[in-house]
C-alpha cells in the first residue's frame, strides 16, 4: 500500500447502551480524522442517527449497503439491520447484546474479506453478548477463531506494553493454566509482534512471576520454580532477551519496567492493574499475533456514565492511530522480509 493511501478503518458499535457509538462519533466529529483513514461503521443509518441527534454531534455520514461501497474523505455506515434499536442507556439487555453481536460479525467478514484493512473494536458486554455464535469471554478468543494466528492479549502504548499469559481466566485457574507451551508460544508472538508492528529489531521482553516475590524460591508456590524459570533459561539460552521471573509487586514502582521492551504478565489484573494506572486514556488493547490488526480502547462499556455526554474518546482515538500505525509497520516489515529474500536469491 502506498504511503499516502488511506486505510480503510473498520469500527464494530459495541454495546448500544454503553459509551462506545458516543466515543466513536467524538473522534470523527474532528474532520482531520479523515486526513488519516477511511472509517467504516458497523451499524445502520437510523442507529447513528439517533446516538449523534442525543449528543448533538454535529457530523455527516454516508450511508452504504457494504464496505466496497465506502468513500474516501467521508465517515462511512454499513447498514447491517435494519431495524430501529432501542436504546436503555446504561442497561445490559440481551438486545444491545444481539446488536454488539451483529456489528461485530459483519466487521470481521469484511476484514477477512480484505474489504477492511484493519478493525477497531467498541466495547461489547460479555454476558449480554453470548449466543450460539459467540461463547467467548471476550473479544480476543472470539478472533482467535476468526483469524489465523496465535492470539496475544497485548495492552500497549508508545513506552509501555503489556501482554498476558492468561487473559480472561479465573484468578484461580491461572496457575494451573500456564505451562511450558504456554508460555513459548507467548513469548514467541510477543516478539513477533514487538519486531513485525513496532519495528523493535531484538525485543527484550520480561517475565513477571506466578507467585508473590516470584515463590520465594518455592516458599511460596513452586510454579515459578518449576515452570518459568526453566522456560526462561531454555529461551534465554537459545538466544531469546526474555529475563525474569521479576516480583510483580515492586516491578512497576521500581520503574524496572522501562529497561524492557515488553512486560509478560502471567494473569489478567498483574498486567492491567499496573498498565490502567500508569496509562489510562491512553492505552489501547491489541489483539497481537492474528494475520489481520484489530484495536480497541482500554476501557469497558461504562455503564454509569452512558448516554451522559462526559465520555472521553482519547483511547478510542489512540486505537485508531495505533491500528493505522500497526498497519504501515507491518506493510515496512513484509517489504523488508521480501527485499532480504531478493536479494538472497541475487547472491545464490
Amino acid at each position: 500500500m502506498e504511503e499516502n493511501t488511506k486505510i480503510k478503518l473498520g469500527i464494530s458499535i459495541g454495546d448500544l447502551n454503553g459509551i462506545g457509538c458516543e466515543v466513536i462519533l467524538k473522534t470523527f466529529e474532528d474532520p482531520r480524522m479523515l486526513d488519516f483513514c477511511t472509517p467504516i461503521i458497523f451499524a445502520s443509518n437510523k442507529t447513528i442517527t439517533h446516538q449523534k441527534n442525543h449528543f448533538g454531534i454535529d457530523i455527516n455520514f454516508n450511508g452504504i449497503p457494504d464496505a466496497t461501497k465506502a468513500l474516501d474523505d467521508k465517515i462511512n455506515v454499513v447498514n447491517v439491520w435494519k431495524e430501529s434499536p432501542e436504546f436503555n442507556f446504561g442497561e445490559a439487555t440481551p438486545e444491545s447484546g444481539s446488536f454488539a453481536l451483529n456489528s461485530l460479525k459483519a466487521a470481521v467478514k469484511a476484514l477477512k474479506n480484505d474489504e477492511i484493512d484493519v478493525l477497531v473494536t467498541a466495547p461489547i458486554n460479555k454476558n449480554t453478548i453470548q449466543s450460539e455464535d459467540f461463547k467467548f469471554p471476550g473479544h480476543t478468543d472470539y478472533l482467535a477463531k476468526e483469524l489465523e494466528g496465535e492470539s496475544l492479549m497485548f495492552m500497549v502504548t508508545d513506552d509501555l506494553k503489556i501482554g498476558l499469559l492468561t487473559d480472561h481466566v479465573a484468578v484461580k485457574d491461572a496457575p494451573a493454566a500456564i505451562n511450558p507451551i504456554l508460555i513459548r508460544t507467548k513469548v514467541r508472538t510477543m516478539e513477533k509482534s514487538l519486531m513485525m508492528d513496532f519495528g523493535i529489531r531484538r525485543p527484550k521482553i520480561a517475565l513477571l512471576g506466578i507467585n508473590p516475590h516470584s515463590g520465594d524460591n518455592g516458599l511460596i508456590g513452586k510454579e515459578d520454580e518449576e515452570i518459568l524459570k526453566p522456560v526462561i533459561k531454555e529461551m534465554s539460552d537459545a538466544g531469546h532477551l526474555v529475563y525474569g521471573p521479576y516480583a510483580a509487586d515492586s516491578f512497576f514502582g521500581s520503574d524496572t519496567y522501562r529497561k524492557f521492551d515488553a512486560i509478560l504478565a502471567a494473569y489478567h489484573d498483574q498486567g492491567l492493574i499496573p498498565f490502567k494506572t500508569l496509562s489510562f486514556g491512553r492505552g489501547v488493547n491489541f489483539t497481537a499475533g492474528l494475520s489481520k490488526v484489530r484495536t480497541s480502547p482500554d476501557h469497558g462499556t461504562a455503564f454509569e456514565i452512558a448516554g451522559k455526554n462526559v465520555a472521553d474518546p482519547s483511547s478510542f482515538e489512540e486505537a485508531v492511530f495505533m491500528a493505522i500505525s500497526i498497519f504501515r509497520k507491518r506493510e515496512e516489515y513484509k517489504e523488508l522480509i521480501e527485499n532480504q529474500l531478493q536479494k538472497q536469491k541475487v547472491r545464490r
